[in-house]
């Protein structure tokens, strides 16, 4: 495995923030957040990418996201909305390859945006290609819950 600093943090060999942590999720303050209040909810055992975490621990980093979103709210931290970002995957922007949910405040006028491609507001797949697609991906699909 290369080096992995969320490990590192988990372990206690670097300092993190914490609000919270069990044996199989945690979650902590960003050191370079978009806005004040930044968390990132990680799986307490190393899983590199979403494909390696459980079921149980998404689950449960989905539920420790929710009630983060409460909190911020309820803080006064600056947080007129919440976004939820999860980046699987160097081409998607993953810069550490530990699975983390990012969970931070928005406000109007943060500065912060995702910008679509000309792509994105011109085409529409017509719906036989949504069909197969969906078809493909539902093969694929492991068995749920």
């Amino acid at each position: 495995m290369a080096y992995c600093i969320f490990c590192d943090i988990l372990s206690g060999k670097a300092p993190a923030s914490f609000i919270y942590r069990d044996d199989l999720v945690a979650a902590f303050m960003d050191i370079q957040p978009v806005n004040l209040g930044h968390v990132l909810v990680v799986p307490v055992r190393h899983a590199p990418y979403m494909e390696d975490v459980t079921d149980e621990e998404a689950g449960f980093m989905m539920r420790l996201a929710h009630r983060t979103t409460a909190a911020l709210r309820a803080s006064t931290l600056q947080c007129e909305g919440v976004n939820y970002f999860l980046a699987d995957g160097e081409a998607a922007m993953q810069e550490v390859f530990h699975a983390h949910l990012h969970v931070f405040p928005r406000f109007r006028g943060d500065g912060f945006g995702l910008r679509f491609s000309e792509q994105y507001y011109t085409r529409r797949p017509p719906r036989p290609e949504l069909d197969h697609q969906a078809a493909e991906l539902r093969a694929l699909l492991s068995p749920g819950p």
